[in-house]
């Protein structure tokens, strides 16, 4: 059985541009031998800011939104986000949504795909990856960078990717792959 990847739309905001840059990275993992990849939509879950009673380490959920957001993200092997940089910072959606789980993203790799502007989201993925490692997940030293992003998008909103930022992407996959099948023994205790 293959590994499963999730590729997480970390934006929600109207008028995002993470959809499209997701897009690639979904096909491009598709691509991949390694995975059985699943496109995630975070704004279809509308998870409010924090409202479970209970710590997400007991996974004693209330509420729907929540119950949902777990069972999509738990039999994840590997995760690749896909950011925005809003005020150089990771989106609050974002952030809300790791910080909404626990048990979920255990000894789980996560990757980051960023984009934004002159410095392609780096300053966000740094951010991030300091949450993904303090939730017990292995964060990708190998982030995949979008500068200029609207620059990437044509008028029908696809993106269109460099060389390099794919040469990057399939880095990462190739990365994701190992550190998924490494800790897999962790993940099945």
């Amino acid at each position: 059985m293959s590994l499963k990847l999730k590729i997480i739309i970390g934006s929600t905001r109207p008028g995002r541009v993470g959809p499209s840059v997701a897009s690639w990275v979904h096909e491009a993992a598709k691509a991949q031998d390694a995975f059985e990849v699943e496109l995630v939509e975070l704004a279809a879950f509308d998870l409010p800011l924090l409202d479970e009673p209970k710590h997400p380490a007991m996974q004693q959920y209330q509420h729907e939104h929540t119950k949902r957001w777990s069972a999509a993200m738990a039999d994840g092997d590997a995760y690749v986000f896909v950011t925005p940089e809003y005020d150089f910072f990771a989106p609050a959606s974002l952030v809300n949504a790791l910080q909404c789980l626990a048990v979920e993203w255990r000894y789980k790799p996560a990757g980051t795909v960023c984009y934004g502007g002159v410095s392609g989201g780096l300053r966000s993925s740094q951010e991030l990856r300091q949450l993904i490692g303090n939730k017990n997940m292995m964060p990708l030293p190998q982030v995949v960078p979008v500068p200029f992003v609207a620059s990437h998008i044509d008028e029908e909103g696809k993106f269109s990717a460099t060389e390099k930022m794919n040469e990057g992407l399939k880095n990462m996959f190739r990365e994701l792959a190992k550190w998924a099948e490494a800790l897999k023994p962790m993940r099945e205790k």
